[in-house]
């Protein structure tokens, strides 16, 4: 019994050191890209009401391939615009959001995904493609490269 709660353990720990680390602050994700070396991927999405950001959460972002990938290769900002109440960001994010989306997504596309290099400068842009998280990890890095 001892040895299966070890398992587990080392499991569960595994799993969490594996989770992609999303940023919510511009600033902090510019530091840590310049620090890191690494190129941001600014995400807007509408979470709980944009079919399309839904579907490239579930296909792309949350799979492990791209989670594996992206924690050593990318820093990942996101900016969620979400309708429900229940979800609302504080006022503070949501000021953070705006002032994202200002400079970096004025026609207001959702999904819409802007790689910036660790100044704030785009490097690129994509959005929604139904495609292998290898695929879009390659789209992404063509604009790195």
């Amino acid at each position: 019994m001892k040895k299966l709660i070890i398992i587990f353990i080392v499991l569960f720990s595994f799993q969490i050191t594996a989770a992609q680390e999303w940023k919510t602050d511009f600033e902090t994700a510019k530091k840590e890209a310049a620090k890191e070396d690494k190129p941001i991927v600014l995400v807007f999405q509408g979470s709980d009401w944009c079919a399309p950001c839904i579907k490239l959460t579930k296909e792309i972002w949350s799979t492990e391939e791209f989670k594996n990938y992206a924690q050593d290769h990318y820093v990942m900002l996101l900016a969620d615009f979400p309708r429900r109440i229940k979800n609302a960001l504080s006022e503070e994010q949501q000021a953070k959001n705006d002032k994202l989306a200002e400079k970096y997504n004025s026609r207001g596309y959702f999904p819409y995904v802007v790689i910036l290099d660790e100044k704030g400068r785009v490097l690129g842009d994509a959005g929604y493609k139904k495609t292998t998280p290898k695929e879009y990890i390659a789209m992404l890095n063509s604009y790195i490269n």
